[in-house]
Formats: C-alpha cells, sequence, structure tokens
C-alpha cells in the first residue's frame, strides 16, 4: 500500500546528479537503490553511533524490492524518508518512500531489510539493545 509522508519518521535530503538519470530522461531505477541505502547507512550512524568499520555488529542487507509511481529526474532534489515496520531477534525491515521535495505521495516507495551479524564471523546474532531502542523510536505509529 503506497504511504503518504505523513507515515515516515525520519528523513533525509538527497541532491540528484547528472549521471542519475538514463536514457529514457529519468532517473534510472537502479539509484533508488543506492538511495535506500545511503538513507538507511545515515540514520544508523546519526541515530545509533554505526560506525560502518569499525563496530562489532553490522547489519547485512538480505532482501530489497521498489515500487515506481512517478518519475523523478536531474536537477532534482528529493526527500527519502524511512520508517522501521518489523524488528526481529536479528533483523530489522524498514520502509522507504522516495518523495519529490515537498510532495505528499511518494515518486518510489520500498522496502530493505538488514540481518545484524558479528563482523567478523558474518553470522547472525541477536541486535544490541540500545540498537533495538532506537528501531523502536522510530517504528510505524499503529
Amino acid at each position: 500500500m503506497k504511504q503518504g509522508r505523513d507515515y515516515y519518521r525520519y528523513f533525509v535530503s538527497i541532491e540528484t546528479r547528472w549521471n542519475d538519470n538514463d536514457m529514457y530522461g529519468h532517473v534510472n531505477n537502479a539509484v533508488y537503490y543506492q538511495w535506500f541505502d545511503t538513507l538507511v547507512n545515515r540514520f544508523l550512524i546519526e541515530k545509533t553511533g554505526l560506525e560502518p568499520t569499525t563496530s562489532a555488529q553490522i547489519g547485512l542487507v538480505v532482501e530489497t524490492g521498489c515500487s515506481y509511481f512517478a518519475p523523478l529526474a536531474f536537477p532534482e532534489q528529493i526527500e527519502a524518508g524511512l520508517v522501521v515496520t518489523k524488528i526481529g531477534n536479528s533483523s530489522v525491515r524498514y520502509q522507504i518512500g522516495i518523495f519529490a521535495q515537498n510532495a505528499q505521495a511518494p515518486a518510489a516507495q520500498g522496502h530493505f531489510v538488514h540481518v545484524y551479524v558479528d563482523r567478523n564471523s558474518r553470522r547472525p546474532k541477536p541486535m544490541r539493545p540500545a540498537i533495538r531502542a532506537v528501531l523502536q523510536a522510530f517504528a510505524a505509529q499503529a
């Protein structure tokens, strides 16, 4: 189901780049996944203190998907919104909305699933309580 701007709990602004456009004159679908990654990792760095190169526990992407509703193109400022929709023992599912600046309806909407693992063994590990608390604070409101 397409969710409007009010559904999302955390936003970042991202500028489109010249090379984001494809030969059809709009942002290529692969770029949306880069935006997803940028949004989720900025959220984790800012809100949980994640250090991508040194933290003992990291999140690995195990699933992602996207639905497209309206085109975006360079030069356009976009706003990426995030909400946590499911928290498991070692996993979390984020829903992401990609919006044209100030738009209420998303141009695209997708999801991103992380499984938290030990950095060295790459085996799943229950997420740290501090991370879980932050995720719960950004969970979708019932």
